[in-house]
């Protein structure tokens, strides 16, 4: 779908991080989720999230 909304969500394995990401495919977006720890995402992943490990405090990541 060309016309399909893309977020990238940091910190999204708890809290606000989470709660956006949800929103962002409730409404219908394409959604990328980063954190540090990809097994804290898999509810992220089951609902249509692509989860990515990734810490942004990490220059080379």
């Amino acid at each position: 779908m060309i016309d399909k909304k893309t977020a990238l969500v940091t910190g999204a394995s708890s809290g606000m991080g989470k709660a956006i990401a949800k929103r962002l495919l409730a409404d219908g977006y394409r959604v990328y989720v980063a954190a540090r720890q990809v097994e804290k995402m898999e509810e992220l992943a089951r609902l249509g999230a692509t989860p990515l490990r990734m810490d942004i405090s990490k220059e080379e990541e």
